[in-house]
C-alpha cells in the first residue's frame, strides 16, 4: 500500500511535539501540504523548516494559536480560513488538567468544555463548507480510550471527549454524502510529554517513583510498551488516504491491546 496525499493541505493542531508531531510528519512524508498548529511560535518555525519534502511543489507552513483561550483560537481560525482551505482536517489539542470529579467545579468543565470540544467543533465547521463543495474530506479527532472506560484522574477529559466523540458520530452521517468522512482515534498510552506529566502527577498522588507508575501501566498494555508518536501518523495517514474511503463513523482504538483489557 503507497499513500500519497500530493496536492493535498492537511491542517494538524497541537503539531509540534507529541501525537501532533508524529501525524504532522507522516502526513509529509506522504506528500501532503501541511499547516502545523500550535502556541509556541519559536517551536513552529522550527518545526515546520524540519518537515519532510518529498515533492518540489510541496509547502508547509505554521499557524500560532492557543486552544485554552477560545475567543482568540475562533479569531485566528476564522482569519485563516478565510484565505485557505483544507483537504485533511486532525483535530488535536493539548488535553485538560487532571483530577477527580469531586475536586473539579463548573468553572473547570466549562474550560474543559471550551478546550477540547469548542476548538474541535469550530474548526470543523470551517473547514466543512470547501469539503462538501469538492464532494471530499478527511476529519480524523485525536481522541482517548477514557470515553470507551473512564480513567479515575481524568473526569475532565473523561466528560468532554466523549460529547465530542457522539457529536462527531452524529456529524459523520450528516456529511457522509459528501464523501466525507469523520473516524475518531481512541488513544492509548503513548511516549509523550502528555504521558509523563500525567505520571508525574499520579506518582505524587500515590507516593510513588515516577518508574513505578510507568511499569505499571506499560505491564496493563498486551504489547509491554508504550506507543510511539511515528505508529500514531501511520493510521493517519491511512485514515487521510483514498484507502479509507468507505470508513466514517468509527472509534478506532490506538493502543497495543489495552482496550480489551478493561
Amino acid at each position: 500500500m503507497n499513500i500519497q496525499l500530493f496536492s493535498k493541505n492537511a491542517l494538524v493542531g497541537g503539531a509540534t511535539q507529541g501525537i501532533g508531531a508524529g501525524i504532522a510528519i507522516e502526513l509529509a512524508k506522504c506528500g501532503a501540504n501541511v499547516t502545523v498548529m500550535a502556541r509556541n511560535e519559536a517551536k513552529l518555525k522550527d518545526f515546520t523548516v524540519a518537515l519532510p519534502m518529498v515533492n518540489p511543489d510541496q509547502k508547509h507552513q505554521y499557524l500560532v494559536a492557543d486552544f485554552s483561550d477560545f475567543e482568540s483560537y475562533k479569531q485566528i481560525i476564522t482569519t485563516y480560513f478565510n484565505t485557505h482551505s483544507i483537504d485533511i482536517l486532525v483535530n488535536n489539542t493539548n488535553g485538560p488538567e487532571p483530577g477527580l470529579a469531586v475536586d473539579k467545579n463548573v468553572a473547570d468543565y466549562q474550560k474543559a468544555f471550551d478546550l477540547l470540544f469548542k476548538t474541535v467543533c469550530e474548526t470543523t465547521l470551517l473547514a466543512l463548507p470547501h469539503m462538501i463543495a469538492q464532494k471530499s474530506g478527511r476529519i480524523i479527532n485525536v481522541s482517548s480510550l477514557s470515553v470507551k472506560e473512564p480513567i479515575g484522574s481524568l473526569a475532565l477529559s473523561n466528560s468532554i471527549r466523549s460529547a465530542v466523540m457522539a457529536w462527531a458520530k452524529t456529524l459523520s452521517n450528516e456529511v457522509a454524502q459528501h464523501n466525507i468522512t469523520v473516524n475518531n482515534i481512541l488513544t492509548g498510552y503513548f511516549d509523550t510529554a502528555r504521558i509523563q506529566s500525567l505520571i508525574s502527577h499520579d506518582a505524587q498522588k500515590a507516593g510513588l517513583s515516577e518508574d513505578e507508575i510507568k511499569q505499571t501501566r506499560e505491564n496493563k498494555i498486551p504489547m509491554k510498551r508504550f506507543g510511539k508518536p511515528e505508529e500514531y501518523g501511520h493510521l493517519v495517514a491511512f485514515l487521510a488516504s483514498e484507502y479509507a474511503s468507505y470508513l466514517t463513523g468509527a472509534n478506532i482504538p490506538l493502543d497495543g491491546g489495552l482496550n480489551n483489557t478493561y
